[in-house]
């Protein structure tokens, strides 16, 4: 019986249990469930340059950011490697550094060459920071500079760290960044270790008339500012393209409108003042210049700018490049400044400004009469065919305003916009009185992680709009620090000219009642 027994046992041997490989799979399924879920939780959690979980400023609402074109955990997926994994894995794979003595070498090469003297209008990057000139900048002033702020940028050792508050309209923060990454690459080892607060937007906030007495305003980085705010004014992202609305990067653009300018003589461009543009952005003077749209009365041609429409037909009718056959080109401020104007000067055309507000950083070097004329937003239409009428009886007078406005902006090449970016991170570094570092939630952001995002329209703006190596000459040499009394002089300068022309325009309007 015994011997049955053990026999049914060496028959029937016990099979393999599938109970252990079971759980195994399964806690290995649950893993994956876990890891992805875990994956899913912290992407959804990382603030990202495109406006991942951001919201839209509080103080200019636009529509959020969707991303709607891709899955839940394709995004995950693309957020985690984008905002985490890009740039280190470039750092151990890019292109090799040079060695400490070719870097030595090169540094030789550049200090040895004279630079150029910076424009005049650099002058102005210390009246920008003139309120701290004395005090200095405190790591306190930063934080409260925050809630004012879109983003913070920090530069430390030549690495950018970027930390994210608010979602920024359109792709402007991921052109922004990229401008300053390419300042990087074109002065390595020169751009100092710095921390910036930055607002995308429009408006400038810091007010001041708020400033108590004795107290000193919060540093604010942003594309522009007036005489009533402390807002320092830096190059906007347009200057290395726009692809919402096909506008290329400057250097590339600036050479499209200055040759379609060159395509008929002044006398034969069309003698009425022109514009075309956005009214629909909550400005009263593109509102009031709508009123104005008629050819007989007041000389002009005024056109309103329908972008949906426009992205239909691929931008053909909307080619900045094409706008230059008009003796007259108008500037109108949108709900701010605009970067429009950059444009307009570039045509040759006789820029006719409506009294603007606004400034951005290269605004300081027009001059009323010399390189733009001034007409008033008061009786506005009036006030345009005043200097369509002048244009027309001074012609050459007229082209030479438009030349010295075009010859401007070609001088403004995108290496002086750098030297510029230089030179204002530079004095502004050498106020704050404390070692930069990055915060724990910031970012490191790389040229790998901006094209790690961007859509291909984007990669294909940005790429064309990089820097291919460091500069072989320095940055322009920036002007010694000018009498307090200069800028005071030189508004009151401009004051007069643009009274003057005012004078002039109720002078010919009384002889004609």
């Amino acid at each position: 019986m015994a011997k049955q027994h053990a026999w049914a046992h060496s028959a029937h041997p016990r099979s393999p249990s599938y109970l252990f490989f079971s759980v195994v799979a399964l806690s290995f399924l649950s893993l994956i469930a876990l890891l992805i879920y875990k994956v899913d939780n912290f992407a959804s959690q990382t603030k990202t340059i495109v406006g991942h979980n951001l919201e839209p400023t509080p103080w200019h609402i636009f529509p959020p950011k969707n991303f709607t074109d891709e899955s839940r955990h394709s995004r995950a997926y693309k957020i985690i490697q984008c905002s985490y994994l890009t740039c280190r894995y470039a750092a151990t794979v890019g292109v090799a550094q040079p060695s400490e003595g070719l870097e030595e070498e090169r540094r030789g090469l550049v200090s040895s060459r004279t630079p150029p003297q910076c424009p005049n209008f650099f002058k102005f990057i210390y009246r920008d920071l003139e309120p701290w000139m004395t005090t200095r900048i405190s790591v306190n002033h930063i934080n409260e500079a925050k809630e004012h702020a879109a983003f913070r940028i920090v530069i430390v050792e030549g690495k950018l760290f970027v930390n994210l508050y608010y979602a920024c309209v359109q792709s402007r923060l991921m052109f922004t960044l990229w401008g300053i990454l390419q300042l990087i690459k074109k002065y390595p080892g020169m751009v100092p270790d710095v921390d910036m607060m930055f607002d995308c937007m429009d408006k400038p906030t810091i007010e001041r008339a708020r400033v108590e007495n004795g107290s000193l305003p919060l540093p604010l980085f942003r594309y522009c500012t007036t005489e009533a705010h402390f807002d320092i004014p830096f190059p906007d992202w347009s200057f290395w393209g726009w692809p919402e609305v096909n506008v290329e990067a400057w250097d590339e653009q600036f050479k499209e409108i200055k040759k379609g300018s060159q395509a008929q003589t002044w006398l034969k461009k069309i003698p009425r003042a022109y514009w075309k543009g956005n009214p629909d952005v909550e400005s009263p003077i593109r509102l009031a210049l709508m009123q104005c749209n008629d050819s007989n009365l007041w000389g002009t041609e005024i056109i309103r700018q329908d972008w949906a429409e426009e992205a239909k037909t691929g931008y053909e009718r909307s080619k900045l490049s094409d706008q230059c056959n008009y003796r007259y080109k108008i500037y109108a401020e949108g709900y701010a400044w605009s970067v429009s104007l950059k444009y307009i000067l570039s045509c040759g055309s006789l820029p006719l400004l409506i009294s603007p507000q606004y400034e951005d950083f290269f605004t300081r070097a027009l001059v009323p009469k010399l390189n733009y004329w001034p007409v008033s937003n008061i009786d506005l239409c009036r006030s345009i065919k005043f200097a369509v009428d002048w244009g027309n009886t001074n012609p050459s007078q007229a082209e030479a305003v438009g030349k010295r406005a075009q010859h401007l902006m070609e001088s403004l090449s995108m290496d002086r916009v750098y030297d510029y970016m230089f030179h204002l991170i530079s004095e502004y570094a050498k106020l704050q009185d404390f070692k930069p570092v990055p915060p724990s939630s910031a970012q490191q952001v790389c040229e790998e992680s901006l094209l790690c995002f961007a859509d291909d329209k984007q990669k294909e703006f940005l790429k064309k709009s990089a820097v291919t190596d460091g500069s072989s000459t320095p940055p322009c040499t920036l002007i010694k620090r000018p009498n307090p009394n200069f800028f005071t002089i030189w508004n009151d300068q401009k004051r007069k000219i643009i009274d003057n022309v005012k004078d002039m325009e109720n002078r010919a309007n009384a002889a004609i009642t």
